[in-house]
């Protein structure tokens, strides 16, 4: 379809149109329930997921500790591989769940499926084990994301989602830095710890979705009718979405070198794991800094400008990694790098819920949380490949030339991103 068409993706979305009557009044009603400005649902999410991350140890050191099992580089990216391959049906499944079978039903799902697959990766030894265990965490460890994603869509108006999404990233991140600084220590006394708490707090998470989410509220939407039973024909089928993954799994690919590329960098200088558990709090540190102030200030201009102005920048900045060789030199590196970070926070996301149509918005997101899913297994795969044969430096040329692509791509879409965005809101006011 071409950004003009009256299909479905461009009509007035209010988030409730094709919701029946009955659920419609419960989110009319959980709409007016504001905190801060946004519902109340979000923010039970905002708060889950901030839990969530504090506990997220086990998938930035997941390279150190396959190495202190005594694993190769090859065989480190094996798991890591296998991992991928099972996440490239975990965002893809929980889509489809979210919109056929209901937001809340996926969230708990996936949550506590993923609390029992680290569990299990935790416990096993033998390298087969190994493989199994990280291709079953990668299936489902991804299943809650597009039911969360598609929830703020469902509950919050299309002018307040960069600011919903932004506010979930800066959790993320805020989360992911105290579980940095934490993990680091922890592992020094046992690698079990991380898993641990990383299950412990997935299975809070659940908790605090059964309780805080009543049934009604994230319940199942209406069923899709035509051509949308087909599953993700109507994604497919949008040229920008599309784009929009393609440029996300390149994106994605570069920025999983920063739990690739780098602690094997950080390894074979001979640093300990507090270095690179200091330098990974620190990205998320200056998130948490800068994010409310830059995320304001850059929603001023075109947002796929921005995005190619951050991605180039990530990309030079993980190539700068190559110049690094001690803690503080790391960590330098990592601030430059997290600062184009911060200008993807919430853009793309937003953007995707606007081109949804609301029976599909499990599945759009989906869609783009794929491309990170695919990049567990690009981004470690040829990370580890590069980096293991070609060496340090191809990895980091390789960044700086993947950033600099993700840039292009970005303005080579952005004016028709733009008539596409302005149509869908402008018929979203009228």
């Amino acid at each position: 379809m071409t950004p003009h068409s009256t299909d479905q993706r461009s009509r007035p979305d209010t988030g409730t149109a094709t919701i029946p009557t009955q659920r419609r009044s419960r989110l009319a009603t959980e709409m007016h329930t504001h905190l801060g400005g946004l519902p109340r649902t979000f923010w039970i999410l905002f708060g889950g997921q901030l839990v969530n991350r504090i506990g997220g140890m086990v998938a930035a050191f997941l390279v150190l500790y396959l190495g202190a099992q005594g694993l190769s580089a090859g065989q480190i990216g094996a798991v890591l591989a296998a991992r991928g391959v099972g996440s490239l049906v975990s965002q893809p499944l929980g889509g489809l769940l979210a919109d056929r079978v209901g937001r809340r039903f996926t969230l708990l799902t996936g949550l506590v499926a993923t609390s029992g697959a680290l569990v299990l990766l935790g416990a096993v030894h033998p390298l087969p084990a190994m493989i199994a265990a990280a291709a079953l965490l990668g299936s489902v460890s991804e299943l809650y994301r597009p039911a969360s994603s598609a929830l703020v869509a469902d509950v919050v108006p299309p002018a307040a989602r960069a600011k919903a999404y932004g506010l979930l990233f800066w959790a993320v991140n805020l989360g992911f830095a105290v579980a940095s600084l934490l993990a680091g220590f922890l592992a020094e006394h046992g690698y079990w710890l991380l898993f641990a708490v990383d299950a412990g707090t997935g299975l809070a998470f659940a908790v605090i979705i059964a309780v805080g989410i009543p049934r009604g509220t994230a319940g199942r939407p209406k069923p899709a009718t035509g051509a949308d039973r087909a599953g993700y024909r109507t994604a497919l089928r949008d040229p920008l979405l599309v784009a929009l993954v393609l440029l996300t799994l390149a994106y994605a690919t570069l920025y999983n070198q920063a739990q690739v590329a780098i602690p094997l960098a950080i390894r074979d200088h001979g640093l300990p794991a507090t270095v690179y558990g200091t330098a990974a709090a620190i990205n998320g540190i200056v998130i948490v800094v800068l994010q409310p102030v830059l995320t304001t200030w850059l929603a001023r201009f075109d947002r796929m400008k921005v995005l190619a102005v951050s991605w180039a920048l990530v990309g030079g900045g993980m190539a700068l990694t190559g110049l690094a060789h001690t803690a503080w030199q790391y960590c330098l590196v990592v601030v430059v790098w997290t600062i184009g970070e911060v200008g993807t926070a919430g853009f793309t996301a937003a953007l995707v819920a606007d081109l949804a149509p609301a029976q599909a918005r499990g599945r759009y997101q989906a869609m783009f949380g794929w491309g990170w899913s695919a990049a567990s297994l690009t981004g470690p795969t040829a990370g580890t490949f590069v980096y293991g044969t070609l060496g340090p430096a191809a990895t980091w040329l390789g960044c700086l030339a993947i950033g600099a692509l993700c840039g292009v791509g970005a303005l080579a879409l952005a004016s028709r991103v733009a008539r596409r965005r302005a149509a869908a809101l402008g018929l979203s006011i009228a």
